[in-house]
């Protein structure tokens, strides 16, 4: 349900997504994504990891998501951003309950960008009741009319040839992502830490989409293409309780190489970062904290808060100085969780463009 959608439903879920996922949010991070994660299934290293299983449901875990970004532009040239994102949360651990008694709480994001304006929309779902969900074969993910569907004959390799679609008051996006190469296990062989305790996720990435299809904003539609990139994570405490939230980018460099890294940002000031580059041949070099160093340049002030919303990335030992500037300064996602996510692009020793995300301020 989305949008004006039945009020007193929508208010029910989202006051009980609440309830499980913030109760406790400023003493326990981003979304009380640092609370105590008792009963729920834990990340341990050495994981196998199977598809297409792994692309579906993992319920004995506390939350996971299918997030997709992509930057996009028209046959002018003018950029554009989208992003589809569906998250799973339990709000309880146990086996599955039927119907509305299922513990799994379903919320979908989507947002258009474009340099004069940035578009959202949110949704709820309950679990159980076939009105959210992800199946791994064929691989369907959905909420309410919002979809990632895979095309037959889809790779489960690499999760492609998929459609994308989602719909605000005043936007829409219809999208096809095919890709040529497999997937990326972040981290080490999918287990990614998030700090130096046991705070760590499972996470894979397909970072190899090409994009096409139409973009529509204030029933103006228009022809884009361009690249996107998914992940999948999934984990029951991905944050610590002293740690606030995180600083994530993807990159797509125009040599072909690709970049995830983030930070996640810790009271004491001591942040931990972790990332993996991705050369054109699909080798990869993963990133520590020692490696990466994150400088903010620019704030801009949204519903008072201090948003950096560019930044100087420097990786010496990949000969990397870039600073990236967002395509709109004002892509602040205003949901019932609210954060920074918009396009962006970078230049210096390396040219390109990407996503950004910044939770917890």
């Amino acid at each position: 349900m989305k949008g004006s959608g039945t009020i007193t439903r929508r208010a029910f879920i989202g006051g009980t997504l609440l309830a499980g996922l913030g109760g406790k949010a400023l003493a326990q991070g981003f979304a009380g994504l640092g609370e105590s994660a008792d009963g729920f299934a834990s990340v341990v290293p050495g994981r196998t990891f199977a598809f297409p299983a792994d692309h579906g449901p993992h319920p004995e875990f506390r939350i996971e998501w299918w997030y997709v970004t992509a930057n996009l532009a028209d046959s002018s040239g003018a950029a554009y951003g989208a992003q589809w994102t569906l998250f799973r949360q339990a709000i309880a651990a146990g086996g599955p309950q039927e119907g509305w008694a299922n513990q799994q709480i379903w919320m979908g994001h989507a947002a258009v960008t474009r340099a004069d304006t940035h578009r959202v929309a949110q949704a709820f779902a309950r679990g159980g009741i076939g009105q959210a969900g992800v199946d791994a074969k064929p691989f369907h993910a959905l909420i309410d009319a919002w979809e990632m569907r895979g095309l037959e004959p889809v790779n489960d390799d690499n999760i492609a040839p998929c459609e994308l679609k989602a719909s605000g008051a005043d936007f829409s996006y219809a999208l096809r992502l095919d890709a040529d190469r497999p997937l990326v296990l972040q981290g080490d062989g999918g287990y990614s830490r998030k700090s130096l305790r046991e705070q760590a996720s499972y996470y894979y990435s397909q970072p190899h989409y090409t994009a096409k299809g139409i973009l529509t904003i204030d029933d103006t539609p228009v022809d884009v293409t361009g690249l996107a990139w998914l992940d999948r994570e999934w984990s029951s405490q991905p944050l610590a309780a002293d740690q606030s939230g995180w600083d994530w980018l993807s990159l797509h460099f125009n040599a072909g190489d690709k970049l995830m890294l983030y930070r996640m940002r810790q009271t004491d000031g001591q942040h931990y970062g972790s990332g993996k580059w991705i050369a054109p041949d699909g080798t990869a070099e993963i990133l520590g904290s020692e490696d990466i160093v994150m400088t903010p340049l620019t704030v801009t002030e949204i519903e008072g808060r201090k948003i950096p919303t560019a930044w100087r990335i420097a990786i010496a030992k990949m000969a990397l100085a870039i600073e990236c500037r967002p395509l709109n300064p004002r892509s602040w996602m205003g949901t019932s969780f609210p954060y920074w996510e918009g396009p962006i692009r970078f230049a210096g020793s390396h040219t390109g463009m990407g996503y950004l995300e910044m939770t917890g301020y």
